[in-house]
């Protein structure tokens, strides 16, 4: 079975929420679109942010990919739940970055300062890196302490 990453945006992400749902089915992961369905700029981020959130801190999933604006609503939500760590990437360097050192478990792209081929790259290489661990796994640790 695929590994299962759960997908959320608000009306701001909507678009590239929609890619990044396509290219997760294309390199054969099971993407879970917790939504929205349709474009609707009355919409609110922590109803997306939440389920996505949830589903990392509970186990039900490894990953979770998250998009909306800025990105910074999308993790102010998820980084509030257990073993979250929601890191807001803009470039490939930084998502590198978030899963080498800090072992980020929720991407958040913040689509008003990405294109959707940037947000693409930037998938790619937060699911391409590894967790490093060694001196990082004692400060990420310390994190749900």
């Amino acid at each position: 079975m695929s590994e299962q990453i759960y997908v959320g945006a608000d009306h701001a992400g909507y678009a590239l929420k929609q890619k990044l749902v396509e290219e997760l089915r294309r390199l054969g992961y099971d993407p879970v679109d917790v939504g929205p369905k349709t474009l609707d700029p009355q919409d609110d981020f922590p109803d997306y942010a939440k389920p996505v959130a949830e589903a990392v801190s509970a186990g039900k999933a490894p990953r979770g990919v998250l998009t909306c604006g800025t990105g910074l609503g999308m993790s102010y939500t998820a980084n509030r739940f257990p073993k979250v760590r929601a890191a807001v990437a803009w470039s490939p360097e930084v998502a590198e970055l978030a899963r080498k050192h800090n072992d980020a478990n929720i991407l958040v792209l913040p689509s008003r300062f990405v294109s959707e081929q940037e947000g693409l790259e930037i998938l790619h290489k937060w699911l391409d890196t590894a967790f490093e661990g060694g001196r990082h796994s004692r400060r990420v640790a310390k994190i749900d302490e």
